[in-house]
């Protein structure tokens, strides 16, 4: 299984090769990372499925291609049946890349394993902290959006498709989402990590609110 997660992080690495900055090789990578960390802490968990599904969970995001939430599932599956993944495995690989988004998580959920827990938890607390402010304003720039305007009021009422279907400036992210993530997470150590970076994004907006108010 070694040489089948070696194979995996170079298939990943080549198809991110071009990908944009928030959403390429180093975010699967350091949400690999996260994902070994809390499986770690974690009792009866299959670290090949959350390794797979580490790696695999941003190999073709819905929202770089016109909304198709099945083209990463496709790619994963046809690559880890490539590489002769038992089914079993697969199945749940392809599971936790269709249920891990934050998108989804407006609807009602029809899949649940441990695995997915760790996997989710590790995405959203690299959505959060320093590194998920430079993903959320590199994103923004990617989809030229504003940074900020005080006239459009972050949406309280969200669902999935007026979630996916934003473009509202990037600011308002942090409150439709980012800061929501810190009450999603799973289990104990994801709950344990997001509170530092929860605070961090706190003091951010604040020191970013009174700068744009010429208070400092």
């Amino acid at each position: 299984m070694v040489q089948t997660i070696n194979n995996t992080v170079d298939f990943v690495k080549r198809t991110l090769s071009k990908a944009e900055g928030g959403h390429d090789w180093w975010h699967i990578y350091r949400v690999w990372q996260l994902s070994k960390q809390i499986a770690s802490k974690e009792e009866n968990v299959n670290l090949t499925v959350v390794e797979l599904g580490a790696l695999l969970h941003d190999i073709a995001d819905s929202k770089f291609y016109d909304g198709d939430e099945e083209i990463g599932p496709r790619l994963a599956a046809k690559f880890l049946k490539k590489e002769n993944v038992e089914d079993s495995v697969v199945e749940h690989v392809i599971n936790i890349i269709r249920n891990i988004s934050f998108k989804n998580s407006f609807e009602d959920q029809t899949f649940s394993s441990k695995e997915l827990d760790i996997v989710q938890d590790a995405d959203r607390l690299d959505a959060i902290g320093a590194i998920g402010i430079a993903r959320t304003f590199n994103y923004g720039g990617h989809k030229g959006r504003t940074l900020y305007d005080p006239a459009i009021k972050p949406e309280e009422n969200l669902n999935k498709e007026t979630y996916k279907k934003s473009t509202a400036p990037t600011i308002n992210h942090f409150y439709e989402k980012l800061l929501l993530l810190k009450d999603k997470m799973n289990t104990k150590t994801g709950k344990e990590m997001a509170v530092n970076r929860h605070k961090f994004m706190e003091q951010y907006l604040k020191e970013f609110f009174d700068e744009w108010e010429g208070i400092k």
